[in-house]
């Protein structure tokens, strides 16, 4: 079947719509009619440093949609149903049976068919798919029975979309991975769509939320959803003394959704003794002093789409979305698909929280 698609051709090169062939689904596959996607940082990173010998490539991995076909064996989900996609997990290998799938050893996300066959074409050339097990910058995707989640049709396209990422990696941090006690403090460095949703969730556990960015309208977004302060490290020479001022003590939990060296080392001076920081932004390579991360006692680990159980956590923040308890609308900015360039850019310089895309149809 014919559908449209954002081609990535180059390493860092363009979004180009272009028309091109899309196998039918296999054993364990969903195909899903798209009608919105988000852009997320890890969709414009990866395309920046995507190996050539992986081009073109398809990207997008915070779809939603509605189910167009299933594939045989493919239990619990069918034709007409309305779904968020998310990232891929085997089911089967210890991360997965333990409740950490985040971290499944398959290595699922980042290839296409185990077989090596492609899913799209364009003429009799293959184009590469299967980013997140979905490739949803697309009118249509090839998901699977893994990765695809029901949720209830009357939460918008808009928002169904990056339940399957950005708002569960904001989310799941603080509820599976930091667990703030009330009263406890927390402090987000980074006020994107997955800072801001961590501080939502780590108010609505009772914490004391400072938040941490540049851009006003995200610290104005922060204190709306009752971040206690925040702090602009455009100005101020000394973040974590700001940051103890706000909190009157050190942070308890710190999340970083920057992956920049500056931030990372003002949380680690900000912590209180015997603190963490949740590391969820993606980046290379960081560096800390060591002896006050020792003297403190402090825990520093990476965290990946918030340690979540997908299947479980997209239907509770899609229940709370519809309970009025996740003002999710506040983050987001549409777009037509046609302006996939635009979003990505308008996201890059930070003009908007989370673009998403929209299909017509």
């Amino acid at each position: 079947m014919q559908i449209d698609a954002a081609v990535v051709s180059t390493p860092g090169g363009p979004f180009e719509v272009m028309q091109i062939e899309m196998d039918e689904p296999r054993a364990g596959e969903v195909l899903v009619q798209m009608r919105a996607v988000g852009i997320c940082h890890t969709d414009l990173g990866m395309k920046a440093t995507w190996s050539r010998r992986r081009l073109p490539q398809v990207f997008g991995h915070e779809g939603a949609g509605v189910v167009a076909a299933v594939g045989p064996d493919v239990t619990g989900l069918q034709a007409g149903q309305t779904v968020s996609l998310t990232f891929r997990s085997c089911g089967r290998c210890g991360q997965c049976t333990s409740g950490h799938p985040a971290y499944c050893t398959a290595g699922l996300n980042m290839a296409g068919r185990p077989d090596g066959s492609p899913t799209l074409r364009r003429g009799s050339d293959p184009v590469f798919g299967g980013f997140f097990g979905q490739s949803s910058f697309a009118t249509y995707a090839m998901a699977h029975a893994d990765n695809a989640i029901p949720v209830p049709a009357d939460v918008p396209a808009s928002v169904a979309a990056p339940l399957g990422c950005g708002v569960q990696t904001g989310y799941g941090t603080v509820t599976q991975v930091i667990r703030p006690a009330p009263g406890s403090t927390v402090t987000v460095y980074g006020a994107g769509s997955v800072g801001l949703c961590a501080v939502l969730a780590a108010v609505r556990a009772g914490a004391d939320v400072v938040a941490v960015d540049p851009i006003a309208r995200r610290r104005e977004l922060a204190e709306k959803f009752g971040a206690i302060g925040s702090v602009d490290p455009a100005a101020t020479d000394d973040v974590a003394r700001a940051v103890r001022s706000i909190h009157r003590r050190g942070t308890d939990h710190g999340i970083d959704t920057t992956a920049r060296q500056d931030v990372v080392a003002a949380a680690v001076q900000a912590a209180e003794p015997r603190g963490d920081i949740a590391l969820v932004g993606i980046g290379r390579t960081l560096e800390f002093d060591v002896m006050s991360v020792l003297y403190k006692g402090l825990t520093i680990r990476g965290v990946i789409e918030g340690d979540v159980v997908a299947a479980d956590i997209i239907p509770e923040l899609a229940t709370l979305y519809l309970a009025g308890e996740l003002p999710l609308d506040e983050l987001i900015t549409t777009y037509p698909f046609a302006d996939i360039e635009r979003a990505a850019a308008d996201s890059l310089t930070g003009t908007t929280v989370k673009p998403v895309l929209l299909f017509d149809f």
